[in-house]
């Protein structure tokens, strides 16, 4: 088994985490946004969302060590990580886009966007080990899941 460099390890969760958490931060208050709006059935609770994003923030981040120390040819393992910057990128701007510039119908897009990025994601992250393509399936199916929210209070707001 290969040794595990913790140093890079740790560079790409907290790194993804922070992503996380500074979008958090400039989204303003998600919960006064959600509470105004009319509201599609199966929304969860509101404890639930930053519960949920600080696994997946962790697994994406995991996900791209494997492929950073994967044995695959650098353009392969320099392609992909790109994606996964791009995509990481994208999921950054999507709360912006709905919670602080409450542009609904734009965020629609953007996560549409997102779960495009997701999907080719996992299928390049599979390629360099298939690891970290089978443990970004929760963050895709999360991203569906957000999509029909996103969807719902387009159509009903």
């Amino acid at each position: 088994m290969k040794k595990i460099r913790v140093t890079e390890l740790l560079l790409f969760i907290v790194g993804t985490e922070l992503v996380g958490a500074l979008s958090s931060l400039l989204s303003g208050n998600f919960s006064a946004v959600i509470d105004s709006l009319n509201k599609p059935p199966l929304v969860p609770p509101a404890i639930l969302f930053p519960i949920v994003w600080v696994i997946l923030y962790a697994l994406m981040g995991f996900s791209a060590y494997l492929v950073y120390v994967s044995e695959k040819n650098d353009d392969t393992r320099k392609s992909s990580l790109i994606l996964y910057f791009v995509q990481l990128f994208v999921n950054f701007m999507w709360s912006i886009v709905f919670f602080r510039w409450k542009l609904i119908n734009a965020a629609v897009a953007v996560i549409i966007l997102l779960a495009l990025l997701i999907l080719i994601m996992i299928i390049r992250f599979r390629k360099s080990n298939p690891l970290a393509g089978y443990i970004n399936i929760p963050y895709l199916i999360w991203v569906f899941f957000a999509a029909y929210l996103n969807i719902g209070f387009a159509v009903l707001n």
